[in-house]
């Protein structure tokens, strides 16, 4: 075969604020999903329709969860590794969106006692989300500089909890009259409500923000390739040790983060009693003041670091646990969750600027891809954890472990030198002979 030469960028034009706007929308229609979906209405219809009755009903949720992070760790950096290969982000993050919305509108047809049809569903939506993020997130290097990573990814997640706080808002009518078998119609129609919105407000984005491009040729499958460029990185994972020590640390904190996130509902209705529309209150607070810290923490990121950011942040979780555990009445747990809100939104906007820092830009889908499956990998474990736990003790001890895993990530988040990739003298991993686009 004659010989074909390597691929080549185009040049990327600096995106506008109409297009970093259309950005942040994704982050809009993805958090309806994971309001109702993941945090506060399926949870809790998962566990006392689906699961009635069942003991392991926390662990049975906790192992769906798991078992959609871990199929979306694995699948993240080849996924990211091949469309760095072929500039295809939207593409790719097209056909995750879909798939999490179709499952997502199906939950309605999942009516009492159907559990493993609603165990699936969730496990094909959650791999849907999470896997679309990869290629979400490895987007923020090319809209901005390096300079405003911190504020426009926060711009992103306060966008995230706006969705958030209105997915509330237009579910609420469906929900007022709580879990009582007569209404679980309305219940199952606030899962249709959570894809159409999710479809109305990412699709902007499909029609308006530039994707890099590449005239690619290929001897070898797509999937051949992401493999190969994966296993080229970790053969070379020494060039990258700083990039490797935070994503150690993130792995460990965001395991915390994910389990406080997807039980926080159920412990709530369960330990708290809270009612349907205390729960809905609960986290329109928690909302409300996640969308001040996802700003206020992203601008801070920018001033002080994101790692110093991310520390503070990191600290407040630990408090917010501790709190936790030790709350008896629903007045102070709403206090809690107030101060929650603030940690959340600016941990996880912090520590994607902060990857954006570190990365190296010619790589950035697939190390978004590495960054996401240590996200998804630690998903395992926490939430199976909190269940076994639960299931074995109660629910305030299963909480209160929770607080391990912060303290170790804080611990480990020192070690990480907030510096671009550059900054240590590596060479780029491309300067290593590989077997991209070579002759034939």
């Amino acid at each position: 075969m004659k010989h074909i030469p390597p691929a080549t960028d185009t040049e990327i034009q600096p995106a506008t604020r109409f297009q970093i706007l259309i950005w942040t929308l994704f982050d809009l229609g993805s958090n309806a999903f994971i309001m109702l979906i993941l945090t506060v209405v399926f949870p809790v219809y998962f566990t006392t329709v689906l699961a009635a009755d069942r003991p392991d009903a926390d662990f049975l949720w906790g192992a769906a969860f798991s078992i959609s992070m871990l199929i979306a760790a694995i699948i993240s950096p080849i996924l990211g590794a091949i469309a760095d290969h072929s500039a295809g982000k939207k593409r790719f993050l097209l056909y995750f969106t879909i798939l999490c919305i179709v499952s997502s509108a199906m939950l309605f047809f999942v009516g009492e006692h159907r559990l493993a049809l609603g165990f699936v569903l969730l496990i094909l939506a959650n791999i849907g989300f999470e896997a679309g993020l990869v290629f979400y997130d490895s987007f923020l290097p090319e809209i901005t500089t390096e300079r405003s990573y911190g504020r426009v990814s926060g711009y992103g997640f306060a966008m995230g909890y706006v969705g958030s706080l209105l997915a509330v808002l237009c579910a609420y009518p469906l929900l007022i009259d709580g879990f009582i078998p007569d209404n679980y119609v309305n219940i199952r129609l606030t899962f249709v409500l959570a894809a159409v919105m999710f479809a109305v407000f990412a699709t902007p984005l499909f029609f308006f923000l530039r994707d890099s491009k590449k005239s690619v040729s290929r001897s070898a499958p797509y999937i051949t390739i992401g493999v190969n460029r994966v296993l080229t990185t970790l053969r070379n994972a020494r060039r990258y040790s700083n990039i490797g020590k935070f994503l150690i640390s993130y792995f460990i904190y965001f395991d915390a983060i994910n389990t406080v996130v997807v039980f926080a509902a159920i412990y709530a209705t369960v330990t708290l009693k809270f009612t349907i529309t205390e729960t809905l209150l609960f986290f329109i607070t928690i909302q409300s003041t996640a969308i001040a810290g996802s700003i206020g923490f992203g601008i801070l990121a920018d001033s002080i670091g994101r790692k110093h950011t991310i520390s503070i942040t990191l600290i407040i979780w630990i408090g917010v646990v501790i709190g936790a555990f030790l709350s008896q009445s629903k007045l102070t747990f709403f206090i809690i969750g107030m101060i929650a809100g603030l940690a959340l939104g600016s941990c996880q906007a912090s520590s994607r600027s902060l990857m954006s820092t570190i990365l190296p830009f010619h790589k950035r889908t697939e190390f978004f891809g590495f960054y996401s499956f240590f996200g998804k990998a630690s998903a395992i474990i926490g939430p199976a954890l909190f269940g076994l736990l639960s299931m074995f003790f109660n629910q305030r001890w299963a909480i209160l472990s929770i607080g391990f895993f912060f303290v170790i990530g804080l611990i480990l988040l020192q070690r990480v030198k907030e510096e671009p990739y550059s900054a240590d003298g590596s060479e780029p991993i491309d300067a290593i002979p590989g077997e991209y686009n070579k002759p034939e």
